[in-house]
């Protein structure tokens, strides 16, 4: 594949960060070549000042652009990205497909992410110094994150992609959050035959394997 040069700076942070991820692999799935400048969130780069000034949520992913306009939220890069590159799609092609994508990433976000990321900041080890954590709400999220995880391979067992017939950014979004889930220590359970099928497929694209 021709990779494709564009004069932007991504902000990036290694895995098991799960948005970052997405981007990334947005961009090798498209071939797109972007400067990298990685921010390491246990020490708390992406809360510096200097990054604060660029996107004062302080979180990465953080794309800026050559006259400093600076995009934050990685669906929101990865839709920027569609706009210059639609080829190959990611966020479908036409009002339908492109609807089906984008309520099957928010229903990633909401249905899935939401749990795991209420688990991860409340109970793990790595989130100890948070302010405001709520222990007991945390395990609470441990059977969303079940019911998702059966309701997910419900959908895989109609559908071959999450959005439908084509590989597109809901199963960027849902590859990143399984496996930022598993990281966290809630994996998927024993009997999601459909969901680990498909996680071995798109697991084993090139835009997977090499980064």
């Amino acid at each position: 594949m021709t990779k494709k040069d564009t004069p932007m700076l991504l902000y990036n942070a290694p895995d098991p960060a799960p948005n970052p991820r997405r981007v990334r692999l947005g961009l090798a799935e498209k071939g797109i070549d972007l400067p990298m400048q990685d921010l390491s969130i246990p020490q708390r780069e992406q809360k510096a000042p200097e990054f604060m000034a660029k996107n004062p949520l302080g979180q990465v992913p953080a794309l800026e652009l050559d006259d400093g306009t600076v995009i934050s939220e990685s669906v929101s890069i990865c839709r920027y990205l569609e706009a210059l590159h639609p080829e190959p799609p990611l966020f479908g092609t036409g009002p339908e497909q492109s609807a089906l994508v984008d309520m099957w990433i928010r229903r990633v976000e909401n249905v899935l992410m939401t749990p795991v990321g209420m688990v991860w900041v409340h109970t793990h080890q790595f989130t100890q110094s948070l302010p405001n954590r709520f222990p007991d709400y945390g395990e609470s999220n441990r059977e969303r994150v079940d019911a998702a995880f059966h309701w997910f391979d419900r959908r895989l067992g109609e559908a071959q992609f999450v959005a439908g017939d084509d590989f597109s950014m809901a199963d960027i979004v849902l590859l990143t959050t399984v496996d930022f889930a598993d990281w966290i220590g809630l994996p998927m359970p024993g009997d999601v035959d459909h969901l680990r099928y498909w996680h071995e497929r798109v697991s084993a694209r090139p835009s997977v394997t090499g980064d």
